[in-house]
């Protein structure tokens, strides 16, 4: 009994173990076969103008795929459609049971709404999800990984559309958008666009997309046509925006002066038509559209030829075909190119229950039956590697998961057809050429690189758009006026009915009547009238829209361009000090006045200097300057002083004595010329009575300063110059002006006044010359009229004062109103005025490195004749019978001082002599000598 229970026992743990091995074995083998059969699905809304050009696409790829023997090396792919209705929540049951079919990856949604929704369930189920369609931005990468765009992202067609604005000079586009994710997302990033130009999205008109009906259109494209802008940007789906420019033609918004520009929708849907509607395209006449960029190649070409005959097709011919057909096929052949290498790298297709889909008790959803792909991670990362070139052009992808080099045709709707204006790259911008001929060049988006053909607009005509006007609605333009206390000739309150008058009010109405349209506006006074208002205040209320423009003498400063957009200015402005003056009381010594000491002290000693060195060197020649030393001592001081008026009577005969003589006549010249300058206008000018004589006299003191009510004076002396506030006196008038110099800082009143240099000119005009400018104008500037940021009628405006300028209406206007009597001769501001030494020390140089060079020539050649004359032979010659005793005493002292003085004194002629006759000596001594020596050697 134990042996048949043990042979039993033996029997069954063998079965058991070769059933074992067998299983594992066959698992083992099954897992590196490669699966005859791969599933993939298909989200599309199957009755719309992309569903049906991409259904047809993704069929005829997948046969394409399945017959090429190249990739997936026998492994046929299995398409699983299903149409989500244009419905987010048909889309989201249709993925459910889309997944339960163990696909590996999903084709579609084409639109964004269902694309937000089954990402969750692909990120859920990792199954990645290959997007032709959906182009909202904010399907990110980092929200939905497995979320991957096979087409361009509207991020980039709304920059695009962004440098078109920018391109034609508009500053404000009007949004017209369907109300979901599609459409709130790209307008958002317009706004993000065009606010990197300068310029914004000034009204968002949203629609619901069930409600398109003709009425909720109408009321719609009403409003936004009573609004300054004209610019229009349509973002609509391409299933129903055809019907708002039939209702903008009822409206007469297709005329001239609109602007309409059409996000890719507009292309794919005029694409998708075999046959071009008449009406339609009468309807859509002028505008400007976007449409995918695909490069022209041989592969697409072939696969155009194929489309016509396409047996997916319901019916032959081009019908159906957008752009988005190429990014579909392109879709199945990146998957497949996908998987041929995940299944090469050893990829694993199996797919595992996840415990958190659970059913719940009574629940028919079936969720248990979903399963999670285990290889759809590494797959994903498969796909982000692909690098092919497809039917829409290079498939390849950034590592913000984009594709790579996204671009657009730029399109004008003409005629019965579409006619590309240029192109638009991520790369170059808005170019005429194709953006792959850029891509080998160095990018260039400057605003000069930036071309574009020209467009025949709404209306028939290819004159840009100017792109706004005043908005229709009753509402004219509110200008501000400041209500000024003092000066009111620049701008006061009036009686009349337009309520004020003025310079400024002058100048801004011929403005306005050179602009080529209507600009209905009235005048609202700011201010109490009691004090001037304050111009930093009157800027923001314009920039915070409680007025649209401010008009008067605003002043331009950094502070408040920043908040507002300024016109060219219109009249010129600095600030300048003004303080008292007086006519100069006569004085005896006045004409000492020109010349301060050092230039005085200076001159007298170059003038005795100058003297002596002529006299030096015209001594032993010229007998006009010999004689008793007392004569010869008035000679060199009359000969001194006379050269001042050029009346020296002496001639000089020496070449050096006349080169010093001519150089100093040249500087008795230029001083002469000077002093009588410099007296002359210390006679006839006014004088200072204060010691201020500028902007930075006036810093250094601590005497106070007198400003306007409301200028922007106060800050710049406050915060740029660092003036004490303290000192600051406010001043309402010219009156309060004139009452504040005349006090004086020792009797409450003022040192000087600071103010714009318009105010300065009409408050001296009254003053009968009591009160001068000091100083040049310490600031530059000019009065312009203030607009709100970015308002067009700002550019309009500047060019309008231009042309007052160029044509003279500006002065003349000047003229009226400003004209006064002129008192602006220059102050003589005593201190500053006198010619010091620092004006003539370069040429007190020359003429004293001239004397200088002068004398040690002289001295040079005096030395010389010196050393040839013997003074002992003198004395033989002049007295032979001097005792021996005293003929020792005269050669001991004949290298004297005085004998040198003696021989400098006397007359070069007596000295030439006198060597003339030392020399026939000496030579008749060395003959007698010569003679006697040769009896001498005869005797012997």
């Amino acid at each position: 009994m134990e042996i048949p229970r043990f042979i039993g026992r033996t029997l069954i743990l063998l079965s058991l173990w070769f059933l074992c091995t067998g299983n594992v074995s066959a698992s083992s083998n099954s897992s590196f076969l490669k699966p005859k059969v791969i599933n993939i699905g298909a989200l599309l809304t199957l009755n719309s103008v992309i569903g049906r050009a991409a259904q047809p696409a993704i069929k005829a790829a997948i046969d394409d795929v399945n017959s090429n023997p190249n990739i997936l090396n026998g492994t046929q792919l299995k398409l699983i459609f299903r149409d989500t209705n244009c419905s987010g929540f048909v889309g989201t049951m249709e993925a459910l049971q889309l997944m339960e079919s163990d696909v590996v990856v999903a084709i579609g949604p084409q639109s964004s709404g269902i694309g937000h929704v089954i990402s969750h369930v692909v990120n859920e189920l990792h199954v990645p999800l290959l997007s032709f369609g959906a182009t909202d931005p904010t399907l990110s990468s980092m929200q939905y990984p497995y979320f991957l765009r096979t087409t361009q992202s509207d991020y980039f067609q709304m920059y695009a559309i962004a440098d078109i604005v920018e391109y034609y000079g508009w500053k404000e586009v009007i949004a017209i958008f369907v109300d979901d994710d599609y459409g709130r997302s790209g307008i958002s990033v317009l706004g993000d666009a065009l606010a990197k130009k300068r310029a914004k999205v000034s009204y968002k008109a949203a629609f619901s997309p069930g409600d398109t009906g003709s009425s909720t259109i109408n009321d719609l494209l009403v409003e936004v046509n009573m609004m300054e802008s004209r610019v229009y940007v349509v973002h609509v789906n391409p299933d129903t925006g055809v019907n708002i420019f039939s209702v903008a033609k009822s409206l007469n918004m297709m005329s001239d002066g609109y602007v309409w520009i059409a996000t890719d929708w507009l292309p794919s849907y005029l694409d998708s038509m075999e046959l071009v509607d008449p009406e339609t395209m009468n309807l859509l006449q002028g505008v400007v559209a976007l449409r995918h960029y695909t490069p022209n190649t041989d592969l697409k070409k072939s696969f155009m030829s194929k489309w016509n005959n396409l047996k997916y097709k319901g019916s032959a011919g081009r019908e159906g075909f957008n752009s988005y057909a190429l990014y579909a096929y392109d879709s199945v052949w990146l998957a497949a190119h996908a998987l041929d290498v995940f299944l090469n790298e050893g990829g694993n297709l199996s797919f595992s229950y996840d415990p958190n889909l659970h059913d719940t008790n009574g629940s028919m959803l079936h969720l248990a039956s979903l399963r999670v792909f285990n290889g759809g991670e590494k797959l994903l990362e498969t796909l982000l590697r692909m690098n092919f070139t497809g039917l829409s052009g290079q498939i390849q992808f950034n590592p913000d998961k984009h594709l790579v080099r996204p671009a657009y045709d730029v399109l004008n709707v003409v005629g019965t057809g579409t006619r590309r204006i240029g192109y638009w790259s991520n790369y170059s911008h808005l170019s005429i050429v194709p953006p792959e001929t850029l891509y080998s060049k160095p990018p260039n988006i400057s605003t000069g690189s930036q071309h574009l053909y020209s467009v025949i607009w709404p209306g028939d005509t290819t004159a840009t758009p100017r792109g706004w006007v005043f908005p229709n609605n009753g509402q004219p333009l509110r200008i501000a006026v400041p209500n000024r206390v003092g000066y009111k000739e620049y701008a006061s309150k009036d009686k009349s009915p337009q309520g004020v008058r003025g310079y400024c009010i002058d100048v801004f109405e011929a403005a306005i009547s050179l602009l080529p349209y209507a600009v209905p506006h009235t005048y609202m006074l700011f201010g109490d009238g009691k004090r001037n208002p304050s111009y930093d205040d009157l800027v923001y209320k314009v920039s915070q829209n409680v007025y649209d423009a401010a008009v008067g003498d605003i002043t331009i400063v950094t502070n408040r361009t920043k908040i507002v957009d300024f016109t060219q200015p219109y009249k010129e402005s600095g600030l300048v000090v003004v303080v008292p003056v007086k006519e100069a009381k006569s004085s005896p010594w006045a004409f000492l006045k020109p010349f301060t000491r050092e230039m005085w002290f200076v001159t007298a000693v170059f003038f005795l200097f100058v003297g002596v060195v002529v006299w030096i060197l015209e001594h032993r020649i010229n007998h006009e300057f010999r004689g008793p030393p007392s004569q010869q001592l008035v000679t060199i001081c009359w000969f001194s002083l006379s050269t001042m008026f050029f009346s020296h009577r002496e001639n000089t005969v020496s070449t050096l004595g006349r080169s010093v003589l001519i150089i100093w006549l040249f500087v008795v010249l230029i001083i002469n010329s000077s002093y009588t300058a410099s007296l002359t206008s210390i006679f006839t000018v006014q004088q200072l009575t204060s010691g201020i004589r500028g902007i930075d006299s006036l810093i250094s003191s601590t005497e106070p300063i007198g400003i306007q009510d409301g200028s922007f004076a106060l800050n710049y002396l406050v915060d740029q110059l660092n003036i004490a506030q303290s000192r600051i006196v406010k001043l309402k008038n010219p009156e309060a002006y004139l009452r504040a110099l005349e006090l004086g800082p020792k009797k409450g009143g003022v040192a000087a006044i600071v103010d714009e240099l318009p105010y300065i000119e009409l408050f001296l005009s009254t003053t009968d010359c009591l009160y001068r400018i000091v100083g040049p104008e310490f600031t530059k500037g000019g009065w312009g009229f203030a607009f709100q940021r970015d308002s067009p009628l700002a550019l309009d405006m500047s060019t309008a004062i231009l042309e007052l300028s160029e044509n003279g209406d500006l002065q003349k206007i000047y003229n009226k109103w400003l004209t006064h009597s002129e008192c602006m001769s220059q102050v003589n501001q005593i201190d500053e005025d006198k010619l010091s030494l620092n004006s003539f020390w370069g040429l007190f140089l020359i003429c004293g490195i001239a004397c200088v060079l002068a004398l040690i020539i002289f001295f040079y050649r005096v030395f010389a004749q010196y050393r040839r004359f013997s003074p002992e032979d003198e004395e033989r010659e002049m007295d032979t019978t001097i005792e021996p005793s005293r003929s020792s005493r005269r050669s001991i002292s004949s290298k004297s001082f005085k004998q040198i003085i003696d021989f400098v004194d006397r007359k070069e002629a007596e000295i030439k002599d006198m060597l003339k006759r030392k020399n026939c000596n000496e030579s008749k001594q060395q003959n007698n000598l010569s003679f006697s020596d040769g009896q001498t050697s005869s005797a012997s």
